[in-house]
């Protein structure tokens, strides 16, 4: 019995950083070890999957998790209990179930543990309440692995044999691919239609507003053609115009919630110009805990795949108690702000949000890398300002009328900050300036002194970004918030899409593909079969529907389309795109291919010829060391800078993007910065005793997003 009660209790974890972390909460009387994600999987060489017998999988250990295996058993032998605490959600219930199987653990026994965030007490309280595993959740995994496994191993190879080798399909990224096609080919098929816009000047003697033609009478009417435009302004100025209705408000704009994994890689994207991948690797790390000067490791933040706006009662109470100590009683609402969740959401977690309040982000920024301590203040700052009052603004609606044209002015001023004093969030769209409101009664006479004609043409949709594609995916319910940011990350490294700034363009090959697939799979890239089969995998894991039955619905109609799909489709030769880059070895033009890390250009004579290249960007400046170009650059963190094309001989470099422009003050070098907040751009000067800035309309480059 001595010896007993001498043994610790085994915890198991599935990453080294998260291990560490816990271990020290829990302290002596247990150990704890990680298993570094699945340990067991499908076979790579093979379906893996029974379809004569129900579909059953053949699970095998993971190549390179033998030894993990070998270790967590040996520490299990030793142990009093073991505690499987794997992540919170489907992926991680499969863990444990897989470990359980493998340490001949009772699944149905209290062996499981599950918490939101990587905090002592969350930690301490979770060991204290086990539950056997979530076998719900552990067949939705299975249905969705097996569901993926039978859609990649059976069109992918057709698409090897008929189509170039190394391409592959989805369930999920061949919806994401068609998704960007389509768009691609509304933008194709849109016919601009032109009309104008007239912005008139307008005073009463002692102040100026603008106002905007809205038609004559009573009609709105739209200006189609420069001569509509010409002959409204020979008429209209200098002539007189009466107030004719002046409407008075107030307008209250709401905080956002705190965010959900589709949110944060949203704004990420736009704020700070991560991708979706980027964003979760340092999410990743923050939830895992990071080592925070004076405290140890912290996990700073909760868990960062989850669909819910719910705050737990505790960091609500935490977040209201900042926000009383550290600004005006105006800023509190008098109860928590509480968010609807859109529908279809799991809920299963919390949003994401900072695991203390009191670690600010300027408190642990000294601990955290430049990337970290930006992603983390996104985090926090969204947290404090969704539960602080609304943003207050006084509008003011102005018709203006002289018989013969109607000019209307709308306008707001922000009287009351709110929650807009610490976070506002970022539009696609360029969102409602405020203006100088001005003082006017009905019947008050102006003058028209000036009337400005532009021409416009009507856009086509915007092509995708990460940022919209993520929310499109969201809205039309397809993939989960774990598999946004793997599914982006497949279609580039696929080479089916490829980047353009921040726009996502379907590439040749990727509408090949598409278009193959919509004509012989097209169940598969169907936005809706997508869809209610997301539904079916949630009712699995909510409802306990036989996953069997979910897999047997899809595949039985699946395999009539692959058996005609072999047969019918023919096989098709896609041409590498040529460059204007020649060979240095051979002379032969170069051909674009993608790699592992991206496009690259490569000699078309391979093998004969191996020779390869990167594919150099440059920007619209000289280095203002040696007049040579200036080339864009990554570090090995992907993190981009500006270095001199002549480097090593000069050694230029510069975070921010250099301009030609020289500082009107001193003379020193100037480079690009943007304000995205309030949508503003400078050029400023990099002489630190100087930092003199020009205010600019139109950045040189967009290269630094």
């Amino acid at each position: 019995m001595a010896a007993a009660s001498s043994k610790y209790k085994l915890v198991i974890v599935e990453s080294p950083a998260k291990a560490k972390t816990i271990g020290k909460f829990l302290g002596r009387g247990y150990k704890v070890e990680a298993c570094n994600g699945h340990v067991r999987d499908l076979p790579k060489s093979q379906l893996g999957v029974d379809i004569d017998q129900n579909f059953e999988p053949r699970y095998i250990t993971i190549r390179g998790r033998g030894e993990i295996l070998d270790r967590i058993r040996k520490e299990a032998r030793g142990a009093s209990k073991v505690i499987l605490a794997t992540d919170p959600d489907r992926e991680g219930e499969a863990i444990s179930w897989h470990l359980a199987n493998i340490l001949k653990i009772d699944p149905e026994s209290n062996c499981r543990v599950e918490f939101n965030e990587i905090t002592a007490p969350a930690i301490k309280a979770a060991m204290k309440k086990p539950r056997p595993i979530d076998l719900q959740l552990v067949d939705a995994q299975q249905a969705r692995r097996v569901l993926d496994r039978l859609v990649g191993y059976k069109i992918s190879p057709l698409l090897w044999v008929k189509v170039r080798k190394g391409l592959s399909a989805g369930r999920v990224q061949s919806v994401a691919t068609r998704m960007i096609v389509d768009r691609e080919a509304e933008i194709d098929a849109f016919i601009p239609q032109e009309y104008w816009t007239l912005t008139a000047n307008f005073t009463d003697g002692s102040q100026k507003f603008t106002a905007k033609y809205v038609g004559s009478g009573d009609e709105k009417t739209d200006i189609t053609s420069a001569a509509q435009a010409k002959a409204l302004r020979e008429k209209l100025v200098d002539q007189k115009f009466s107030i004719t209705s002046i409407k008075t408000g107030e307008r209250r704009k709401n905080p956002q919630p705190p965010f959900t994994t589709s949110n944060l890689q949203q704004e990420a994207v736009r704020k700070l110009s991560f991708t979706t991948k980027k964003t979760m690797q340092i999410a990743q790390m923050l939830y895992e805990g990071v080592d925070i000067e004076g405290e140890g490791t912290v996990g700073l933040i909760s868990y960062i795949r989850t669909d819910s706006t719910r705050l737990s009662d505790e960091a609500l109470t935490a977040a209201r108690d900042y926000i009383s100590a550290n600004f005006a009683p105006e800023y509190l609402p008098e109860t928590p702000n509480i968010y609807k969740g859109r529908k279809n959401a799991q809920d299963a977690h919390e949003a994401i949000r900072p695991t203390h309040a009191l670690f600010s982000p300027e408190k642990v920024k000294v601990s955290l890398t430049r990337d970290q301590y930006r992603l983390y203040k996104l985090i926090y700052d969204r947290y404090l300002a969704s539960q602080m009052t609304p943003a207050v603004y006084d509008t003011l609606a102005v018709e203006l009328g002289s018989g013969e044209a109607q000019f209307r002015f709308g306008g707001m001023k922000k009287k009351f900050a709110g929650f807009t004093v610490l976070y506002e969030e970022s539009q696609d769209e360029p969102a409602e300036k405020e203006s100088n409101l001005p003082k006017v009664q009905v019947g008050d006479q102006v003058t028209m002194k000036e009337l400005d004609a532009e021409q416009h043409f009507t856009q086509p949709p915007a092509r995708y970004t990460e940022a919209s594609l993520v929310r499109a995916m969201e809205e039309k319910g397809i993939g989960r918030p774990s598999t946004y940011a793997p599914t982006i990350t497949t279609i580039l490294a696929r080479g089916y899409v490829a980047r353009e700034n921040k726009a996502l363009v379907p590439t040749e090959l990727g509408q090949l593909v598409t278009d193959m697939m919509t004509e012989n799979f097209k169940s598969i890239v169907d936005v809706q079969f997508t869809a209610d089969m997301e539904e079916d995998l949630d009712t699995i894991e909510e409802e306990g529907k036989d996953w069997h039955k979910v897999v047997k619905k899809f595949y039985d109609p699946f395999a009539v389309q692959l058996a005609q799909a072999e047969r019918n489709i023919e096989k098709v030769e896609v041409k590498d795109e040529v460059s204007d880059v020649k060979c240095d070895k051979c002379g032969a033009m170069m051909v674009y291919k993608m790699g592992r890390f991206g496009r690259f250009l490569a000699c078309p004579n391979f093998p004969e010829c191996r020779n390869t290249m990167p594919i150099v960007r440059t920007i619209d400046a000289h280095c203002p060391k040696c007049g040579g170009a200036i080339l864009v650059r990554n570090t090995k963190r992907g993190r981009v800078f500006y270095g001199c094309e002549h480097y090593p001989e000069c050694d230029f470099t510069s975070w921010d993007m250099p301009v030609d422009d020289r500082c009107p003050v001193c003379g020193s070098p100037m480079v690009l910065k943007r304000d995205r907040k309030k949508d503003v751009t400078w050029h400023l000067c990099t002489n630190e005793t100087c930092k003199h800035r020009v205010e600019v309309e139109n950045p040189a480059a967009e290269e630094a997003e």
